[in-house]
């Protein structure tokens, strides 16, 4: 029995235990509980460089932003400098413990924009308390994490979405639409270009900046050293190190995240599996055909300790069902080639482009057909849907089964890639075949004093 299998059996058994009539916490939405017509959900925001930062900007119109958290008090700071004379209408408090937004009986909902490796602790303790979550992409850290959060969202009834946002962009609905429409055909071959991560000079160690509380920024990682080199990134992410082990770089390291293959992909493999019809299911083989990591590893983990050590290119080729393949790449250029037997077509953030686009003008797509992909009429943005969503009590548009089904992919190539190797998986069981040691890379232990509560 893993981990998190046994915390959630220990958590059942308290539940029967304090009385077999009651939830161990009630499902009760923002809807149902007594409001007067002018209220509107309270927020709190936990993590607040960048995303943060902009998801307080997409909720506002709609919630009140209530308490901020954040492990660097220089960002707290700055943040609620650029938040002042915002509309609330309750008072913004700030933390650094996120665990005193979770006290609070007042608060409706928290978003989610730490680091990837804080997510799952602070997801599942966030639901227990009765919050509802949105949780910045990727969801997890493993695999064995987002099978935790499936259980907590269901045992809960909490609303949960992932900021996977191109799942509310144009864009992709209507990529989507014309996939399942048939437009190109019986679909042969997707390729989701992510691009790559670039590699680092040396680190060094060096002294903690004031006001940044590094132990608990690490949290469920290993204990590590401080590194950062003086040179700092400019615009988006700017103002800390372009080389660091914390803040903005984080993406680079197997501790803290995964690349760009969950951090692009997170988006982009997730637009094909929907595309595909594959959202409740997974593949049956990941093989790297050609990739490099950005430092030396031996079975399985980084030999050195002071450069990034993700994945700086890749060529993943993933067998999927009904005999498609899909490539994962870092080769430009970014964005979903979708290729059938009747044509192709290339989406992206900013076009959507090919033969079977160009054929819409003569031969549209059925009147609400966007509409029928997204299960409604399409929201202004992606926070927007989980407001909707808290108010429904019907699950957002990025809810966290189809979610963790695509991250599973990205996951196992990252494995696959460390291990220099393919790996069989099991859409059914969703387990590796036959092999202990990539098995073992499907979960991690949290580091003691950051267990997750449960």
């Amino acid at each position: 029995m893993s981990m998190f299998e046994e915390l959630s059996r220990r958590r059942f058994l308290q539940g029967i235990a304090a009385g077999a009539t009651t939830t161990m916490v009630s499902s009760e939405g923002w809807a149902t509980k007594p409001r007067s017509p002018n209220d509107r959900p309270a927020f709190a925001i936990i993590g607040l460089r960048n995303q943060g930062l902009g998801l307080s900007w997409q909720s506002k119109e709609s919630t009140d932003v209530v308490a901020l958290a954040d492990v660097d008090a220089n960002v707290l700071g700055s943040t609620v400098e650029k938040l002042t004379g915002e509309k609330n209408s309750k008072q913004l408090d700030t933390y650094k413990d996120y665990r005193k937004i979770l006290d609070r009986n007042d608060i409706d909902a928290v978003l989610i924009a730490t680091p990837d490796h804080w997510h799952t602790k602070i997801s599942v303790e966030a639901m227990y308390a009765g919050k509802d979550v949105y949780c910045e992409k990727p969801l997890t850290l493993t695999i064995a994490e987002g099978k935790l959060i499936e259980r907590v969202v269901k045992e809960t009834g909490r609303m949960f979405q992932v900021g996977t946002m191109q799942r509310t962009m144009e864009f992709f609905l209507r990529a989507v639409a014309m996939v399942r429409d048939g437009r190109v055909g019986k679909v042969k071959k997707v390729t989701c270009g992510i691009d790559g991560f670039q590699t680092s000079p040396v680190i060094p160690a060096v002294p903690v900046p004031k006001g940044l509380d590094w132990d608990y920024w690490l949290g469920p990682a290993p204990k590590v050293e401080y590194r950062a080199l003086t040179e700092l990134r400019e615009g988006y992410g700017g103002g800390v190190p372009l080389y660091s082990n914390g803040h903005y770089s984080f993406r680079n390291w197997h501790a803290y995240s995964s690349g760009k293959m969950t951090d692009w992909g997170a988006h982009h493999v997730d637009i094909a599996c929907w595309a595909l019809g594959a959202t409740d299911t997974g593949p049956s083989k990941i093989t790297p055909l050609d990739y490099e990591l950005a430092v030396e590893h031996k079975d399985g983990y980084p030999v050195v300790d002071d450069r990034f050590n993700a994945a700086t290119r890749f060529d993943i080729r993933i067998d999927m069902p009904n005999d498609v393949e899909m490539i994962i790449t870092s080769k430009p250029s970014n964005g979903i080639m979708f290729e059938g037997t009747k044509g192709r077509f290339l989406v992206n953030r900013s076009k959507i482009v090919g033969k079977p686009v160009e054929e819409l003008s003569d031969n549209p797509l059925p009147e609400g057909a966007l509409e029928e992909i997204y299960g409604g009429p399409v929201s202004r943005n992606h926070v927007v849907n989980f407001i909707e969503s808290i108010i429904s009590r019907k699950q957002p548009i990025s809810d966290v089964w189809s979610h963790n089904r695509m991250l599973e992919i990205c996951h196992l190539s990252n494995i696959a890639m460390r291990l220099d190797r393919p790996l069989e998986w099991d859409p059914v069981q969703r387990e590796v075949i036959g092999d202990k040691q990539a098995s073992s890379f499907l979960l991690r232990e949290n580091r003691r004093g950051y267990e997750i509560n449960m």
